[in-house]
């Protein structure tokens, strides 16, 4: 059986809070740049514009970085899944129903 340990849970739940730290951490800064660039010119421009540039860079490379960290977690998935086709089907089928009936009462 393919189960996830909880040291896998707890890894997977630490590379998702840093992933997403990180990248808000990115956007916040990006929108401050961008912010204070829209009454720039000149040198002050290029400056800002070069910051943003690097920030995104970083931004790219986080995302990357969280992209390989995952893949073991995503192919143990796919693994389950495959080893599992009528169980996924099953689970799939019943979580389309409760959304089904969720989305119908309105």
């Amino acid at each position: 059986m393919a189960r996830k340990t909880a040291a896998q849970n707890a890894a997977v739940e630490q590379i998702k809070d840093q992933a997403f730290s990180e990248l808000a951490a990115l956007i916040e800064e990006s929108d401050k740049l961008l912010k204070d660039s829209a009454s720039l010119v000149g040198e002050e421009a290029d400056t800002v514009r070069a910051q943003l540039s690097q920030k995104l860079k970083q931004a790219m490379e986080s995302v990357s970085s969280v992209r390989e960290r995952a893949k073991p977690a995503v192919d143990a998935t796919e693994n389950y899944i495959g080893g599992h086709p009528w169980q996924t089907v099953a689970v799939s089928a019943g979580f389309g129903l409760v959304v089904g009936l969720l989305l119908g009462r309105r």
